[in-house]
């Protein structure tokens, strides 16, 4: 009778895989099961020390295992096939890339006798490791027994460091099943932070004493930076974010003009500031006109990406380090008689308010959903995940607060279709409720994912703002093509329906006024719940949301 792998007593690749997934301290990991994964998840499934959730697709399983990093503030771990079933997960892969999401993609490939020698051998493709080169940050491949546990952590590792992204690890599935060489012991790695150069920490600290109006833009890599930022805006120094650096700095704090970066307001403070410290960012095009938005002078960037130095915005100096590090460094060795400007912080609140006050108005009837997701999304610590859709667009990514920065979630390269999968993933992290916008439009590419959730009786709420159309698309197809509206009305499912098939709870609301009950029940009620708006009883927007304003690759006016 042949004996299952790792009932022998011989530990092989893939026990030590699971073994050391668990000993590195996950988990959660996500992925679909397929003949040459096998091995990997059934030594997961006979260890039970790590959770796995089966998604409907390999791309579905990417985006959970990202959302689920950014929350968790973990490695995020997926497990794909070979060949096209890892080209499926290619799109997720590119926004983990675009995000710096640290996750290990476990992949796998024809036994070593026929891989990279395009010998048609069944599931194999032309190129796959050029593919996974492409879409990762980094590749590995596990030759043999005897260097796979070197290799596993070479991979996580890579991951881990900044500029953190996914990284693959393809596994020839010969060598899953083969035995392991020296045993190896497992714990997380220890991943120091980039120390930025003491000279350049006194030239910074010198050029705020010398200003008395300056501003510190957050992005996505101050995410860790939260003390060190908020000291600085105790201080007197103005903040505002990318929408990837969000609540780095309190979003409710009165200096901080949020991710409301490119309005006329912000543009007027930005005119009387003399100090631009950008931190973690990349000064993004759809958040700064393509590059073409004044910014104060002189401007000093932070990261620990060397290669971004002065890469959209000439920068006067620029510190290769750890946002955490420096800001906290420079919040330390500021003087205690440093005085700002008084009314920097008064300009800045005013600044705000004039520009949340301005994007109320163009919501209409959907103020009071705005309105309802505000005093709820912070104050219940929600995960606040968001598709690319119209309602994000407009009040989702900006209006919208939440309580930490690791608790706010949406697409960075901008693609249409991932929240469904990323507030799965996000739900699993372990905080309060994930609450989570869609379009219908979106919804469509993952629309299996919804078992998915239900399967794993994830705790999410998931608002589906339903126009049926794109939206968008039909807004600008109005503005600039002679209201011609060609392509952007496909047809969708009834979500009643569709919700019941698999036992998914639903509830309809077709009046603004229903809305803030409907989703407290949806917040009270364990297992996931779709909370669905009809945006056609509801009416229009006030104004119509018409994708980027010229000169620039987004924004919200």
């Amino acid at each position: 009778m042949m004996q299952a792998y790792g009932e022998t007593g011989t530990t092989t690749v893939a026990d030590m895989i699971a073994a050391g997934l668990a000993g590195m301290g996950v988990r959660v990991m996500f992925g679909v099961i397929s003949i040459h994964n096998m091995p990997i998840l059934d030594a997961v499934a006979r260890q039970g020390k790590i959770r796995f959730v089966p998604a409907r697709g390999e791309a579905g399983a990417f985006n959970m295992a990202d959302a689920y990093a950014r929350v968790s503030r973990h490695l995020g771990v997926v497990v794909t096939s070979t060949g096209i079933a890892a080209g499926n997960a290619a799109g997720a892969s590119v926004e983990a890339l675009s995000a710096c999401t640290p996750i290990l993609h476990i992949t796998s490939t024809v036994d070593r006798a026929f891989a990279d020698r395009d010998k048609a051998a069944i599931h194999d493709v032309p190129r796959q490791p050029d593919m996974l080169k492409a879409i990762s940050k980094a590749y590995f491949r596990m030759w043999d027994g005897r260097t796979a546990a070197g290799t596993l952590k070479a991979a996580i590792r890579s991951a881990m460091t900044a500029s953190c992204g996914p990284v693959a690890l393809e596994i020839p599935v010969d060598v899953q099943r083969e035995p392991c060489g020296v045993p190896s012991s497992f714990k997380p790695p220890f991943i120091p932070k980039l120390q930025p150069d003491p000279a350049h920490l006194d030239w910074l600290v010198e050029a705020i004493v010398k200003s008395r109006r300056p501003m510190l833009w957050l992005g996505g890599g101050a995410r860790s930076a939260s003390e060190g930022a908020t000291q600085l805006a105790a201080r007197g120094i103005g903040i505002v974010t990318s929408t990837n650096g969000r609540a780095v700095v309190s979003e409710a704090h009165p200096a901080s003009l949020g991710a409301f970066n490119m309005t006329p307001e912000a543009s007027r403070i930005y005119a009387a500031s003399d100090l631009m410290i950008v931190a973690g960012s990349r000064l993004r095009g759809n958040e700064t006109r393509n590059n073409n938005m004044p910014l104060p002078q002189p401007l000093v960037q932070i990261d620990t990406d060397a290669s971004q130095g002065s890469r959209n915005y000439p920068a006067h100096l620029f510190i290769h380090g750890d946002a955490s590090v420096t800001l906290s460094a420079v919040a330390d060795q500021l003087p205690a008689d440093w005085k700002p400007d008084p009314q920097l912080g008064y300009d800045i609140a005013v600044a705000r308010a004039q520009s949340e006050g301005a994007l109320r108005q163009t919501l209409g009837p959907y103020q009071v959903i705005a309105d309802a997701l505000l005093a709820r999304v912070p104050a219940g610590r929600h995960p606040w995940i968001r598709d690319v859709t119209i309602a994000n667009s407009t009040f989702g990514n900006r209006y919208v607060q939440f309580a930490a920065p690791h608790l706010g979630v949406h697409s960075l390269g901008g693609g249409i279709g991932q929240g469904i999968p990323m507030a799965i993933g996000a739900s699993l992290a372990g905080e309060a409720r994930t609450v989570a916008l869609l379009g219908d439009g979106g919804s469509m590419l993952s629309l299996g994912e919804f078992a998915s959730a239900v399967e794993e009786k994830a705790p999410v709420v998931f608002i589906l703002m339903n126009d049926r159309a794109y939206g968008v698309i039909q807004n600008i197809q109005d503005a600039q093509y002679g209201a011609r509206r060609h392509y952007s009305k496909p047809k969708g499912p009834d979500f009643k329906t569709f919700a019941a098939s698999i036992d998914l709870a639903h509830m309809r609301v077709s009046r603004v006024e229903d809305f803030a009950a409907a989703l407290d029940r949806a917040i009270a009620t364990p297992g996931p719940q779709l909370l669905e708006v009809d945006m056609v009883a509801i009416g229009p927007f006030a104004q119509a949301f018409g994708g980027p304003p010229a000169g620039a690759a987004g924004g919200m006016r």
